[in-house]
C-alpha cells in the first residue's frame, strides 16, 4: 500500500524528469498569441493572447502543469516566468513549486 508521502515522492519526480536544465533553455514567445496543442490545453481554452496578463498567467499554468521537457522549452520564456513566479507559485500545486524552486534557485529569490 502506499503511503501519501510515497504519492508526493512518486508525483515530483514526474514533474522533476520534465524540467530543463537551465532556465535559460526557456525561449517561448513573450507577446502575441499563441495556439498550444490538445494535448496541453485539453480541457478549455487553447488561444491564449500573452499581452494580456490574465491570458498569460493561465498560459503558463497550463505549460508549467501539462508540458514535456520540450514543450516547456517551447512554450515558456526565461524573463516572463521569473517575472510571473511571485504569482504563478500560488497557483500550481505545491508539488511543482518545490521541483520547480528547487531545481533553479533563481525562482527562489524571485519569490
Amino acid at each position: 500500500m502506499t503511503t501519501p508521502s510515497d504519492v508526493t515522492v512518486l508525483r515530483r519526480a514526474r514533474f522533476a524528469r520534465r524540467l530543463p536544465t537551465a532556465l535559460a533553455e526557456l525561449v517561448g514567445p513573450r507577446h502575441g498569441t499563441v495556439r498550444l496543442p490538445t494535448h496541453l490545453a485539453w480541457s478549455g481554452l487553447t488561444a491564449f493572447d500573452l499581452d494580456r496578463p490574465r491570458l498569460r498567467m493561465s498560459y503558463y499554468r497550463v505549460v508549467i502543469g501539462e508540458a514535456g521537457h520540450d514543450d516547456l522549452c517551447r512554450y515558456l520564456d526565461r524573463g516572463l516566468l521569473l517575472a510571473l513566479w511571485p504569482t504563478l507559485r500560488t497557483l500550481v500545486s505545491r508539488d511543482i513549486r518545490v521541483v520547480w524552486e528547487n531545481a533553479f534557485p533563481e525562482l527562489r529569490t524571485a519569490a
